[in-house]
Formats: structure tokens, C-alpha cells, sequence
């Protein structure tokens, strides 16, 4: 199947873990240093800080593709759709361009096609843009395709970085036209450490962590690395680098399961 066209600047900026005044500050920093892809979520308790960094920026809203999350105790048909607007509110928007179920994780076991269904809904109600899902397998992709047609889920967030590539489930979306988009790609900085890493940063005179996201990139992936540092943000954004057959290769081999996001509610892994 063609992979559709993603209209998601393919490089975004997370926030997970970022409170307060550093969420803000982030936020506010990588706007100034040219991303226009903002990544968080309802259980990041941050999407007022990102709104108001947002609204500072003076960047026009329609430049920017905003995402969030909707939490594994609002995956109901009661809660659902007023969860959304109060993040919406929080964010100081109208509607965001991207919302995701973050895990297929339920807090009262509701059935998937009731979760997805108030997903769908609050599409149509203009709530936002496109929808999609994260921390998504196979099988979790599998059924909510009998809810949802695939077209519909815009991408499924997932941890892919060179210690965990994930290709068996990315294989599974690029069949069906679901895109990729991958977090935690420094494996918490540990990646930016590797030999091998650091061998094809020396060869293309450029940062590991530029080398990470060239190759996230090569992949056809969308990634959104987080940082507090203007410095990092600035490095994160300049993709000058284009890695050739063989770094694509010897990244690939760095696979070694090294799985960083790990709940006890998680679904059982695509191995």
C-alpha cells in the first residue's frame, strides 16, 4: 500500500517529563529555533504551560501541527469527548491538528470500538484534525482496524530508536498506510554514547543525535526528541546530515530490545 503523504513536519519536539516553567521554556525555545510540530498529552500535566508557550510565541496557529493525548481513564464514552475539550482549553485552541489514544489501556476495561468510536466523534465534532493511536501492536492495530478504516489513523506513536527498531510493527503500518512516529529516539541519551553512533557522526562531521534522527528520517519516520537546552534544540533541528546504505545498515544492527517504555498496563510487545 502507498504511504500517504504526511503534512506533520517530520520533526517535532516532545514533552514528556517537562513541568511547569521548563515545559514552557522548551516549548517557547524550540518555536524560536524553527519546529512547528509540539508533541504532549493529557497525563503530562504540561498543556496549559504548552498553550501559553504557543500563544508567546506569536507564531500563527495554522503554522503549527499540535498534538495531544487522551488518558487511559477518560477511554469511555462518559468522559471522552469533555476530556478533549478541557485540553483544548488548557491549550488555548480551537482544536488541535493531531489526537491520539496514548495506550490501548483502558482504566475500566472499556472495549476498544467504544474508545475509537469517541475518537472518530470528536473529529467530527472539529475537535481536531486527524486521529491516530500510540504504543499500538499489531494486534491492537489489527483491532481497531474493525472500528476505525485504516485511512483513518493517521499515525501510531510508538518507541523505535536504533536499540529498539521495532520493524516487524513498523513493516505492519507501512502495509496499511499508517504512519510512523517514533519517541524516546535517544533511548534517554544512552544512544548518543555508541561507538558506532559516535563513528558516523566523526564521517558526516556531525552530532549523534543528529545521526539518530537522520536515520529515524531515512526510516520514514517522524520523530519528536525533547530537550530544556536552546543548544541541543538548535542541533536537534539542523538536518543537514544524509546517511548513505551502509550507516542505515550498521544502525540498524545496534537493535538489541532495549525497550524504555514499559507500564504495567502495557499490551504484550511485538517481538
Amino acid at each position: 500500500m502507498t504511504q500517504r503523504v504526511i503534512e506533520m513536519p517530520n520533526l517535532g519536539v516532545g514533552t514528556f517529563r517537562l513541568e511547569g516553567d521548563t515545559a514552557y521554556n522548551s516549548v517557547k525555545m524550540a518555536l524560536d529555533v524553527g519546529f512547528r510540530h509540539i508533541d504532549t498529552a493529557q497525563i503530562y500535566g504540561n498543556e496549559e504551560q504548552v498553550g501559553q508557550a504557543i500563544k508567546d510565541s506569536n507564531i500563527p496557529r495554522s503554522e503549527i501541527f499540535l498534538t495531544t493525548k487522551v488518558w487511559n481513564n477518560k477511554l469511555n464514552k462518559t468522559d471522552f469527548i469533555a476530556s478533549v475539550e478541557k485540553s483544548l482549553e488548557k491549550l488555548q485552541v480551537d482544536s488541535v491538528d493531531l489526537l491520539l489514544i496514548h495506550w490501548p489501556a483502558p482504566s475500566n476495561d472499556e472495549p476498544m470500538s467504544e474508545y475509537l468510536t469517541e475518537l472518530l466523534k470528536a473529529k467530527q465534532l472539529g475537535l481536531t484534525k486527524h486521529i491516530g493511536v500510540s504504543n499500538f501492536t499489531i494486534a491492537n492495530l489489527n483491532e481497531a482496524m474493525q472500528t476505525l478504516d485504516s485511512r483513518e489513523i493517521f499515525t501510531n506513536q510508538v518507541e523505535v530508536h536504533p536499540y529498539l527498531t521495532n520493524t516487524k510493527l513498523r513493516a505492519f503500518c507501512a502495509q496499511h498506510g499508517i504512519h510512523v512516529t517514533a519517541y524516546m529516539p535517544f533511548v534517554v541519551g544512552k544512544v548518543l554514547k555508541d561507538e558506532t553512533i559516535l563513528d558516523i557522526a566523526n564521517k558526516h562531521n556531525a552530532s549523534p543525535a543528529q545521526i539518530v534522527i537522520a536515520w529515524e528520517n531515512a526510516n520514514d519516520m517522524t520523530t519528536i526528541p525533547s530537550s530544556t537546552k536552546r543548544k541541543n534544540l538548535e542541533d536537534n533541528f539542523n538536518d543537514h546530515v544524509k546517511l548513505d546504505d551502509e550507516d542505515i545498515a550498521r544502525i540498524d544492527g545496534l537493535d538489541c530490545g532495549d525497550r524504555q517504555a514499559t507500564p504495567d498496563f502495557a499490551p504484550q510487545w511485538d517481538q
